[in-house]
């Protein structure tokens, strides 16, 4: 079954079992996929699904951030809850110790030497890394490892 096929299957599924914070999520990110499958003028593949989830995710947790700074706990919750249904959508995420090993490695194969050659080594970890981590999650090991490098030259 692909990808689209699961999302279409569990959208009927939430609309029988009456699921309403799934039902909404589910209806969004089909809304969202629409929208790219028209821009794109074709049927979308599993990356592209994968990557539109990405990015649901990343603005749900920046949207939740930003409820928690306003003091509306509930909201952010329901953006928390909405995150963990679309990581069912996504391979097994890589834990920061796996993100970490596979910069460090990235960083070793490149020869980068500090801050100066995050470009390089970004777009190399998301590469490799790509539906299994987040862009922003990805940075900030980058970040920390390249100036930790460039400290220690």
């Amino acid at each position: 079954m692909t990808l689209h096929q699961k999302i279409a299957e569990d959208l009927k599924q939430a609309m029988k079992s009456k699921s309403i914070l799934r039902l909404s999520c589910l209806r969004m990110l089909k809304t969202a996929l629409k929208n790219l499958q028209v821009e794109k003028g074709h049927e979308l593949g599993e990356e592209e699904i994968q990557s539109v989830i990405s990015s649901m995710i990343r603005k749900g947790k920046e949207a939740a951030q930003e409820f928690r700074g306003g003091g509306r706990e509930d909201l952010a919750a329901k953006e928390e809850q909405e995150i963990e249904i679309l990581y069912g959508y996504l391979p097994q995420q890589l834990t920061p110790e796996q993100i970490e090993a596979n910069v460090r490695e990235i960083i070793s194969k490149l020869s980068a030497k500090g801050p100066r050659d995050m470009g390089n080594v970004m777009k190399a970890a998301m590469v490799r890394m790509a539906g299994l981590a987040q862009g922003k999650e990805v940075s900030d090991i980058a970040k920390k490892l390249l100036t930790a490098s460039s400290a220690g030259h």
